[in-house]
């Protein structure tokens, strides 16, 4: 028995010693619409979160960490440390959340320095190649399509409504598979078993939670905890919510079932870190995308997702790391996604290239300082989001130290017309002292107006990125709505227009099946067009859903894919959107 419990003793040596010595892991968590109020942590009394607020205790918190007003943006700056109209990135859907291959993500950046990488959950930056996850760093990859499930772009669950968070149909490493369970469970088992499979070598795992993002579906068991609360009551301080609707209320009752599911999944996490004694030497970084989507319990910030006010950038943001970081500080400098690629590029002793022309910058001295970090910061930091393009001075802010600048206004406004903000003195962006302080206003729209002029002209915003269809990375082609170019509202109309930008590597027969939201209900035309190549097939058949062209040419070629049903309306001829468009290499 002694010699037992002595070689026992000596491998969790040998195994402690070897964390100690080995690169080390980094997991980042982020979680989607869940807003700087969604946590107990931030004084919120409604919601349960014992295990992220255990986390944030024994973490450096960034107090003032800033993100894109939605999550695409977001996430583009994340994986890039660039603005992500940089990337390419300018919105969630109209082709707008399509990321440049040319981009240098950070699992391409690690795995350069011997990190095994892999993502769960949410990528929302390009559904076909060379724009997918494994396209761009990530040896394993387990993702929902679009940006969120069960949404129009999401085919594989799109029909499944009210049960698409249930069971959902995934791509594994860009192959469709069907899961069993709740989707943040699902994500978070897949995560569990790669930590325990691969934890002989560094690993980098980006676990993207798409809850509590819309539509708000959580187990039975986890809404039954809220059912019966009023999210607009008072707080123990004595303030109140925002005026919430009945529907708000609801919703908050939903996100909070949702956000409490999350906490247990990283607390099975982070038991399994243990379990396999990786906790020491893995870096844990919690963050979320952007605000939350309705009105709840903001912490007092104003504004929600969508805005460039704090409610709707500023969100929760915590590194662990319990060997080199202090367990409990607080840093109130100002921090941003941006700034994510080179701290972990710098903790993890990889090198951040010169032509990757990186916005943001490393605060890992600031967590490993026991001196605790100023509020603020000489440097300048530029917020925005419009629908489909950026719109100068519409939804726009630019912060530097305690100032913050926001425009919502025409193009052609002077400083007077914006909103200037004190944030030592104002937080909550109550008090606009644009008129006490034109000069500083002046010198802020200066700023913003140059940084507007070099965004507009950056050459992945300037050009459309393709799904490139033909090649051995990807046979089989699946174009869907959330990659769709065309009118703003492009979304599940069948009557709309839209096309896709593709190129033909290779010149071959191919099997074209289009499939619709409705069944067809009457005979007509169905057409499709490429560049100059343009194809038609009559059809009979109605109420069907899908029609195929069996077959077709295409040459090498680039440019705009529409596909369009063409049959007799009530006020003449109409033409119907395909929901997706799958496109097969016959050879």
């Amino acid at each position: 028995m002694r010699f037992r419990l002595l070689f026992l003793f000596c491998i969790c040596t040998l195994m402690l010693k070897a964390q100690e010595n080995q690169q080390p892991n980094v997991i980042l968590i982020m979680t989607d619409d869940q807003g700087y109020g969604d946590l107990g942590y931030h004084g919120n009394p409604h919601i349960k979160t014992p295990q992220i607020d255990d986390l944030a205790k024994e973490s450096v918190r960034l107090n003032n960490f800033r993100v894109s007003p939605v999550c695409a943006p977001t996430r583009a700056s994340l994986m890039t440390g660039r603005y992500s109209l940089r990337t390419g990135v300018r919105d969630t859907y109209n082709g707008g959340a399509i990321m440049s291959p040319d981009e240098i993500t950070i699992a391409e950046l690690l795995q350069e320095f011997g990190y095994q990488t892999a993502i769960f959950g949410k990528w929302h930056l390009g559904d076909n190649y060379p724009t997918r996850p494994m396209d761009q760093g990530f040896q394993e990859s387990l993702v929902h399509l679009a940006g969120g499930i069960g949404q129009a772009g999401d085919w594989l669950n799109y029909d499944k409504k009210d049960s698409s968070y249930f069971n959902p149909g995934l791509m594994h490493n860009g192959v469709p598979v069907q899961t069993s369970g709740y989707c943040s469970d699902v994500y978070t088992s897949a995560a569990i078993d790669y930590l325990r499979s691969h934890g002989d070598k560094p690993f980098f795992i980006y676990l993207s939670y798409n809850a509590p993002h819309t539509p708000l579906q959580v187990p039975k068991e986890y809404y039954e905890k809220y059912k019966d609360i009023d999210p607009s009551e008072a707080l123990p301080d004595g303030t109140r919510p925002v005026e919430m609707s009945e529907n708000d209320k609801e919703a908050a009752r939903k996100v909070y079932a949702m956000v409490n599911n999350i906490d247990d999944n990283i607390g099975r996490l982070r038991a399994a870190l243990k379990e396999e004694m990786l906790d020491k030497n893995t870096l844990i970084i919690f963050m979320t995308d952007n605000g939350p989507q309705h009105y709840r319990y903001l912490a007092g910030l104003r504004g929600k997702k969508s805005k460039v006010y704090e409610g709707g950038v500023r969100v929760p943001c915590f590194f662990h790391f319990p060997d080199q970081f202090s367990k409990n500080k607080d840093i109130d400098r100002l921090t941003a996604h941006i700034d994510i690629l080179p701290t972990i590029a710098d903790f993890c002793g990889a090198e951040v290239q010169d032509e990757q022309r990186v916005d943001g910058v490393s605060f890992l001295s600031q967590c490993k300082d026991n001196e605790a970090a100023s509020v603020g910061g000489e440097r300048a930091y530029f917020n925005y989001w419009t629908r489909r393009s950026i719109n100068k001075y519409h939804n726009m802010s630019v912060q530097k130290g305690n100032y913050k600048l926001v425009a919502n206004n025409s193009y052609n406004e002077d400083e007077s017309a914006f909103e200037l903000f004190n944030l030592a003195s104002d937080p909550h962006e109550q008090v606009n002292i644009v008129e006490e302080q034109l000069s500083i206003a002046q010198d802020l729209r200066s700023e913003l107006d140059d940084w507007y002029n070099e965004m507009v002209t950056s050459p992945n915003l300037q050009k459309a990125i393709p799904a490139i269809i033909g090649t051995k990375y990807e046979k089989h082609t699946v174009l869907n709505r959330n990659d769709a170019f065309g009118m703003e509202a492009v979304w599940n109309q069948q009557t709309i227009f839209a096309f896709w930008e593709v190129e033909f590597a290779k010149a071959s027969n191919y099997d074209i099946e289009f499939h619709f939201f409705e069944p067809i209900e009457k005979k007509g035309q169905l057409k499709i067009q490429i560049g100059a190549v343009h194809y038609i097939i009559n059809n009979a058949q109605t109420g069907v859903k899908e029609l195929q062209m069996k077959d077709v040419f295409i040459p090498e070629v680039k440019g705009q894919l529409m596909a369009w049903y063409y049959q007799k309306g009530k006020n003449g001829m109409e033409t119907l959107l395909p929901f997706v468009v799958e496109i097969k290499n016959n050879n």
